[in-house]
């Protein structure tokens, strides 16, 4: 790998390598990645930029929303809308799709975001991120509507995430193999750090929120049982546990050094699916695990397969190490 590749150097590079970047594509993600920027800048300044605690507003699901979750969100809009690259776009913390307004050109691809995951972390200084996803929007439909958002996982043109953490690091794809790129503060750029990021198949890690334990279905109960037996047990092996509560942090750790993630459907909601946002967090990170070499079911189909139906559907979320992922489906399908 060569050293000091910037991302705007690289996003040229695959451009003219084979063609998998459209040249507005290539535009669009260096507009989201300038947006995260100034995220990560709002976010490092805490309590001296009077972004922390709450904002005293509900987003769509009935969620409290946080000061920085709705200025993450803004950052998106204003940085996104005026380019010429997108029609539209959608954000967890909307109720409807937002579309480009009519003074600027219209461009051919959907955007959309969770523009601060693990909103629960912000006010405790532990890792959060934004997660982002870009579809093409569909041909011959003169405008836009919230259905032409409503396609599988499977369909993505671009993915990925930026965790602010001790470091700020964007994490990207567009089909061929996953890339990592850090913020140099004082060059102010992101810089390419790995190339073909690959998570291993096996695993003595798994992430799961413990305390939801008594309302899990049986397949999971059984999985980490298991793990939980150590070597004794089926398994043969000691198991480390982690949850950070920031879905973006927990996938970097697995893309990092490999894992499985779980958040599982459990008896508290029976009628909900799952926890987990399909469209802005469930898809884009099921795309980056599986071009790493990993492995996305809802416990029972892989996720990118899922046809939404609504804008803001919520989904069961199994991903990470390709043989952990197999396993736990394989006990759902078993039940």
């Amino acid at each position: 790998m060569k050293k000091n590749i910037t991302l705007s150097r690289y996003l040229v590079e695959q451009q003219r390598v084979d063609g998998l970047i459209p040249a507005q594509l290539r535009l669009l993600i260096e507009v989201v990645a300038r947006a995260c920027k100034r995220i990560s800048h709002s976010v490092n300044k805490g309590a001296l930029g009077d972004v922390l605690g709450t904002a005293g507003s509900e987003n769509v699901q009935g969620e409290v929303q946080k000061k920085l979750d709705i200025i993450a969100n803004e950052v998106l809009i204003e940085a996104n809308e005026w380019g010429g690259h997108l029609a539209a776009m959608a954000s967890e913390e909307m109720d409807s799709i937002y579309l480009v307004p009519n003074r600027y050109p219209q461009g051919e691809y959907l955007l959309m975001f969770d523009p601060l995951d693990g909103s629960s972390n912000i006010d405790v200084n532990v890792s959060i991120g934004t997660i982002f996803s870009v579809l093409k929007k569909p041909e011959g439909h003169p405008g836009v509507t919230e259905d032409d958002f409503l396609q599988a996982g499977a369909q993505q043109v671009a993915a990925g995430y930026c965790v602010y953490g001790p470091q700020t690091t964007l994490v990207l794809t567009f089909g061929d193999g996953v890339a990592m790129f850090t913020l140099d503060r004082e060059q102010g750029s992101f810089v390419l750090t790995q190339e073909n990021v690959r998570i291993p198949e096996d695993t003595k890690e798994f992430a799961i929120n413990m305390s939801n334990m008594r309302h899990w279905d049986a397949p999971v109960k059984r999985y980490v049982d298991e793990c939980l037996a150590g070597v004794e047990g089926p398994r043969n092996k000691d198991f480390n546990m982690r949850w950070i509560a920031s879905m973006v942090a927990d996938v970097h750790r697995i893309l990092t050094r490999g894992g499985v993630f779980m958040y599982p459907w459990d008896k508290r909601e029976p009628n909900k699916p799952g926890k987990l946002r399909l469209m802005y967090e469930a898809n884009p990170m099921s795309w980056l695990v599986e071009q790493a070499g990993g492995a996305a079911t809802n416990g029972r189909e892989r996720i990118l397969d899922i046809q939404p139906t609504k804008l803001h559907e919520r989904v069961s979320v199994v991903l990470g190490s390709k043989n952990e992922v197999e396993r736990i489906t394989r006990y759902h399908t078993e039940a």
